[in-house]
């Protein structure tokens, strides 16, 4: 059964970036281990692109980073520094938010899976994580 979706808000450290992200209260996030995943320690879970929105003028702080395929978008802050969401390479159409960039209050449980970055092909026709940037 499908959890009930709400709003989550967040951001970055320095406030520059904030968004709202529909999904559920409880949400599968998942660590892996890809060269950039493993030297920044992120968690992150996906939701389809509709569910995410910019605010304000976070637009104009947000720089990104790319590299082998360059099918992943790695924004973060021009400012402070924080990927609290980007695009993942494992999910093109949809955006990957990052747990600790979520206010306090609305997730009540976060399963993690792991995810294995460095065994990309394999890993991404075995977890089903494609499904997750799915409406």
């Amino acid at each position: 059964m499908e959890s009930e979706l709400i709003l989550h808000e967040g951001g970055c450290h320095c406030g520059k970036i904030k968004w709202r992200v529909k999904a559920s209260r409880n949400v599968v996030a998942w660590s892996c281990n890809c060269t950039d995943c493993s030297m920044r320690g992120n968690i992150h879970f996906i939701v389809p692109s509709s569910n995410f929105e910019l605010l304000d003028d976070s637009n104009d702080f947000i720089t990104t980073y790319t590299f082998g395929t360059h099918t992943a978008k790695h924004t973060f802050c021009k400012v402070c520094g924080i990927t609290s969401f980007y695009i993942p390479r494992s999910n093109p159409d949809g955006i990957a938010v990052t747990v600790k960039c979520v206010k306090p209050g609305t997730l009540d449980h976060v399963e993690i899976k792991s995810y294995d970055g460095q065994n990309w092909e394999m890993s991404h026709r075995e977890t089903g994580i494609a499904s997750f940037s799915k409406e």
